[in-house]
């Protein structure tokens, strides 16, 4: 799913395209793809757009009189900026789900995988736009205190209370991978057992980490990012999607927990003294067999060699 950096670039680049632009029409090829009821595509038609922002890791594109397009990209959905706009034409929606017509080019919303989560919204008014928002904490805003006071306002694991939308803004599954390790923190570790210089930490590592990709996705791609410049793995991560590879600050491979559909990486060295963190899967298969430490890992690999 896009996070605070990625949604960042395609705010950027669309400020660049459609503001001061009248939405000349808005198509829909996709039954599902529309989750408002009550409000006309016709009513947002030929209005001038006044600004683009977001909300959390909604892209929200606004319109003369209060009128708002609200987009969730979820997993797989991206955007494409076509330049100039391309004849209309029919689709099925199996991939292109819905398309908006500017004077300038054409943004579509596309969704590449057969599970269709993306939607959009259409709304009418700020007090309707508000519904929309998570109460996530934005670490770019937020003094120390309020960060604290918002981690430690329940116990739970690291990696789930800054992938919680109602706590964090804008941060995700590959984002907190980055974020724990910047500072050499376990994603295990509960937010209640924090010491103060930890906390301290892992704020400086939140806005750090954040701020360095948003400049480097700007500096990287000048253009409209294609699909696949919107990823969650990148080659000069530190530890995201770089399981099995050498972690780039202690060169011990790096580690994962695999649940559902997603994947934690980290470095058992720099974020846990060294000790793994069990696999579910893997530490219920091997029982007393799991190793503890990334030395006892190690060494059962050198002795199947």
């Amino acid at each position: 799913m896009p996070e605070y950096p990625d949604i960042e670039l395609y705010l950027t680049r669309l400020r660049e395209r459609i503001i001061d632009e009248p939405l000349e029409k808005i198509q829909f090829f996709n039954v599902f793809v529309l989750r408002s009821v009550g409000i006309p595509p016709s009513e947002l038609e030929c209005r001038l757009v006044t600004d683009v922002f977001r909300i959390g890791k909604r892209i929200v594109i606004e319109l003369q009189q209060e009128r708002f397009i609200v987009i969730h990209l979820m997993i797989a959905g991206r955007l494409q900026w076509q330049s100039p706009p391309p004849p209309e034409k029919r689709a099925n929606g199996k991939i292109l789900l819905a398309a908006f017509r500017f004077p300038t080019g054409q943004l579509s919303l596309i969704e590449p995988s057969s599970k269709k989560r993306a939607s959009i919204f259409l709304v009418r008014g700020r007090e309707a736009l508000d519904e929309h928002r998570r109460e996530g904490l934005n670490v770019f805003n937020a003094t120390l205190d309020q960060f604290q006071e918002k981690l430690l306002s329940e116990n739970r694991t690291l990696k789930r209370a800054l992938t919680n939308p109602s706590w964090f803004d804008g941060i995700g599954n590959a984002y907190s991978d980055e974020i724990l390790f910047a500072a050499k923190l376990s994603p295990l570790r509960l937010t209640r057992n924090l010491k103060p210089d930890e906390i301290e930490r892992l704020f400086h590592a939140c806005r750090d980490t954040l701020a360095y990709w948003r400049d480097r996705l700007q500096e990287l791609y000048q253009g409209f990012p294609r699909s696949g410049d919107v990823t969650a793995f990148r080659p000069d991560f530190a530890t995201h999607g770089r399981y099995g590879k050498p972690c780039p600050v202690c060169g011990s491979p790096i580690q994962h927990i695999v649940y559902a559909e997603n994947e934690t990486n980290y470095c058992a060295t720099c974020q846990n003294e060294g000790r793994l963190l069990a696999d579910r899967s893997l530490s219920r298969l091997l029982k007393s067999d799991w190793p503890k430490t990334l030395e006892d890992m190690l060494e059962g690999k050198a002795g199947e060699d």
